[in-house]
């Protein structure tokens, strides 16, 4: 059975002062994981960020928030969220809000629509790609004018 500790014996500790934890600024980062022995068929869609290190086969839609596929991730899918972060494969459309990247170990079968992308070296992407410009910037050129 575990017993306070003895204020003689810890002596060394008694002029410490108790450790207050940092509270953040902003709200703790919420993510979800699918992780490397999961097969998931059908569709995922959330409120928030989702870390796949798995198999997924149907339709992910997390407009919102991010999606990353890992290194070991594998998805036969179409995905929709607002930034998506490719390490592992992808068969499938890319619909991104803002920005897709795709670091040197992944690779897209498929068409992109973005508003920013990234393709490291080595990288694969086969498939058209459409980068479209931010409604803010449209409106803030039409107010220039």
């Amino acid at each position: 059975m575990l017993q306070p500790p003895d204020s003689q014996k810890n002596s060394q500790f008694a002029s410490t002062p108790n450790y207050t934890p940092v509270k953040t600024a902003g709200a703790p980062l919420e993510q979800a994981t699918i992780g490397r022995t999961l097969v998931i068929k059908g569709e995922i869609s959330g409120g928030e960020s989702l870390y796949i290190d798995g198999r997924v086969e149907g339709t992910i839609n997390i407009p919102e928030n991010r999606v990353t596929i890992g290194r070991n991730g594998t998805v036969a899918a179409d995905v929709n969220a607002k930034e998506v972060v490719i390490m592992g494969k992808v068969q499938g459309n890319v619909i991104c809000g803002d920005r897709l990247d795709i670091r040197s170990d992944g690779s897209v079968t498929g068409d992109v629509v973005t508003q920013r992308i990234i393709v490291e070296d080595v990288a694969i992407l086969k498939g058209s790609v459409q980068v479209y410009a931010a409604p803010e910037q449209k409106s803030k050129n039409a107010d220039a004018s």
